[in-house]
């Protein structure tokens, strides 16, 4: 019995270490493959960003989208409060304005398409 149990031990032992050592050899075959892999990240960051500024400024609207858009805002706007007050009121009615157009045809979509789930 003593024997048996050795061995089943001896056994689940060598199956883990077999199994780290498979580990190690996929990590180190993958990190060789994208550290020897020349990939031009740049390129493509600028596309897709090109993609994304042409999604987000697809509207008429004036009013800031991004980030960068937004802080330039607030460096122009940074000394005098009133005009900064009145811009956010002015694009806050813009927001909502958007937003109501988008609201009922989303709406009714999504009525139809529950109904249309519950049959």
């Amino acid at each position: 019995m003593t024997n048996l149990i050795s061995r089943a031990v001896a056994h689940i032992g060598s199956v883990l270490k077999d199994l780290h050592f498979k580990r190690f050899l996929a990590i180190a075959i993958v990190g060789f493959v994208v550290l020897t892999t020349n990939v031009d990240g740049n390129h493509a960051s600028k596309a897709v960003t090109k993609s994304l500024d042409r999604v987000v400024h697809q509207d008429n609207s004036e009013r800031p989208k991004t980030t960068g858009e937004w802080n330039q805002e607030a460096r122009e706007t940074k000394g005098d409060p009133g005009e900064r007050i009145k811009r956010i009121g002015k694009e806050s009615a813009e927001a909502v304005k958007d937003f109501g157009s988008v609201y009922p045809s989303t709406a009714k979509r999504s009525a139809r398409e529950l109904k249309e789930n519950t049959k």
